[in-house]
């Protein structure tokens, strides 16, 4: 019998999100959120996201419910909620503070894509 090599994953590539319309979805990340637009393959739509491709698909054969949330590493969650809503991102909540650690506190903030998917915006603000 041969020996089982332990296996350890820790880099994801790609990241899928089930949408309902790709060209409208495709809109919203590429226009609205300002995201690097890749490539279109059939009914996919592809875009970088600091190295990981995000992939937007439409639903193959299953209602989907709900999706993985996303969360957007920002720099300035204050100014970036600002400029999202300016562009009518449908936001769920303000930014606020999940939690305070010793060198750092964890803000975070939720918003809607053209789907109605939940997304979120987190920012390490350094103390």
């Amino acid at each position: 019998m041969s020996e089982v090599k332990p296996v350890q994953l820790s880099q994801i590539g790609q990241i899928a999100t089930v949408v309902q319309d790709i060209e409208r979805a495709t809109a919203f990340y590429r226009d609205v959120l300002g995201m690097k637009y890749l490539f279109s393959a059939g009914s996919l739509s592809f875009f970088d996201c600091g190295g990981v491709r995000l992939m937007l698909t439409l639903p193959e054969g299953q209602t989907v419910q709900a999706n993985s949330i996303l969360y957007f590493k920002v720099r300035d969650i204050n100014a970036t909620h600002q400029s999202l809503s300016a562009r009518n991102v449908r936001f769920e909540d303000k930014p606020h503070i999940i939690a305070r650690m010793s060198d750092h506190d964890l803000w975070m903030t939720f918003f809607r894509d053209s789907e109605n998917n939940l997304l979120g915006l987190m920012s390490e603000v350094r103390k």
